[in-house]
């Protein structure tokens, strides 16, 4: 089994754990995240040292190709120098290592293999995480909504429930009964008390009174005219009685003071 699939099969163990555990989608969620990220880390680690291995199978291959063709080299300085012999040996060492660079070639060139299909697969994970984390932030979202939802259902539930209509009429009925015992309680004792009569004048004088700012109040706009001026009094002579004769200097003076008196407060009497 690669490591990738070992990472895939881990990643699905934690998160039906988390969802067999977790009663709570958010915090689900969030701990689902954290652990991809930590496997994401650990595939990483793997990749790397496939990188790496991959890196020694490589420079192997390069050193079995560099000391071939030093082995190659002495064959040549061995025919130069006319010992054919130390030639041969010297291709037998070069072909020791010919096979040794393409066994480690091969085996580098499958590694290379590997590890480009390795990093394609790390690359698609992290996307994958990536787009986790995008939608991590879309269904909290979409569960805080929902959780508002069922708030405002529950609270209109709550609200539409006839019980509590029921009871509030119930209230409002009995209030409206308790005001009508108060108001025939208290009719009943203005009857017996005898205050009735003296409620009506104090009513009717209450409707006079606002009667006459009215009227005032529209002669002052100019609606209705103004009040008419009251009529003056005339002065009222006394004739000297005719039996008793005329009189003397004192009682003209006092029938004199008794008329201007009379002739003041006539206008009072006629507004009043």
């Amino acid at each position: 089994m690669g490591i990738l699939a070992r990472l895939a099969q881990l990643i699905k163990s934690n998160i039906n754990d988390l969802i067999s555990r977790s009663e709570d989608p958010e915090k689900m969620l969030e701990q689902i995240v954290l652990d991809m990220n930590a496997q994401l880390i650990e595939a990483k680690t793997q990749v790397a040292a496939s990188i790496a291995e991959e890196k020694k199978l490589q420079r192997q291959a390069e050193q079995e190709i560099s000391r071939a063709a030093e082995w190659e080299r002495k064959a040549t300085l061995a025919v130069r120098a006319g010992d054919d012999e130390l030639a041969k040996e010297g291709l037998l060492r070069k072909k020791e290592h010919d096979n040794l660079a393409q066994q480690f070639q091969q085996q580098w060139l499958k590694q290379k293999q590997g590890v480009d299909q390795l990093k394609l697969a790390l690359k698609a994970l992290n996307d994958k995480i990536e787009e986790a984390k995008r939608k991590k932030v879309l269904l909290i979202a979409r569960k805080k909504r929902a959780e508002a939802q069922k708030a405002i259902q529950e609270t209109m539930s709550g609200l539409s429930s006839a019980s509590a209509f029921e009871s509030f009429d119930r209230m409002a009925s009995k209030i409206e009964h308790m005001e009508a015992e108060a108001e025939a309680s208290a009719e009943l004792s203005e009857q017996m008390t005898g205050d009735v009569l003296a409620k009506k004048f104090r009513e009717l004088e209450a409707t006079a009174g606002a009667d006459e700012d009215l009227l005032a109040l529209k002669r002052k706009m100019g609606v209705l005219p103004p009040e008419p001026e009251p009529p003056k009094a005339q002065p009222v002579r006394v004739q000297p009685e005719a039996a008793g004769g005329a009189l003397d200097e004192a009682e003209q003076a006092e029938l004199a003071r008794a008329l201007e008196e009379l002739e003041a407060q006539a206008p009072i009497r006629a507004k009043s």
